[in-house]
């Protein structure tokens, strides 16, 4: 009887494992390759005024296992830490064709080569990097890719990070994140 028991038990796991492991893999995925999810942000990435430190490149994203009817990607880049825990938008991509299937690091800097910039923290369209207050405990940094069935066109450049989550509304099909934490 205990060996008919191991056996169910092991059958049994081996089931719940393949249906749970068969779900989390079909869903969409997001990394960079410029940082790890939970990992320290390298200073290239960060702000590149001269009191932050950093290079101002932009990180390099990706994106897999995207929903059905995805055509095009947004991009953004919040530090929910800062403007006294209200938000920072440092980054603000969208209508980047979902074939790509990346944005190379430095890529998405400024509007162009299939990109559009909205606007980030100080209202201009650029990749402004981190730069929280000096002394301050690291900053969450959220990386996220959203899948939307928009047109790459279809939306106008200088949105903010809040035109763009009204103007996704009804288009977004699915997002996933990465955080990167980044002090001086």
């Amino acid at each position: 009887m205990k060996l008919t028991r191991t056996r169910f038990a092991s059958l049994a796991g081996a089931l719940v494992y393949g249906c749970f492991g068969t779900a989390f893999a079909a869903g969409m995925q997001v990394s960079s390759a410029s940082f790890a999810d939970g990992a320290t942000i390298p200073a290239l990435h960060g702000n590149n005024t001269s009191d932050c430190g950093g290079k101002g490149v932009s990180p390099q994203v990706s994106w897999s296992n995207l929903p059905a009817g995805t055509r095009s990607m947004a991009v953004l880049l919040l530090d929910p830490d800062g403007n006294m825990g209200l938000g920072n938008s440092h980054w603000v991509a969208y209508n980047i064709a979902a074939d790509r299937g990346q944005l190379k690091e430095g890529e998405g800097q400024t509007s162009g080569q299939g990109v559009t910039i909205g606007k980030s923290v100080r209202g201009e369209p650029i990749y402004r990097g981190p730069c929280p207050p000096v002394g301050d405990a690291p900053h969450h940094y959220v990386l996220t890719v959203i899948a939307t069935d928009l047109a790459p066109t279809a939306l106008p450049p200088g949105l903010t990070r809040d035109e763009l989550m009204q103007a996704l509304k009804g288009h977004a099909l699915g997002g996933q994140s990465v955080i990167g934490r980044y002090a001086r």
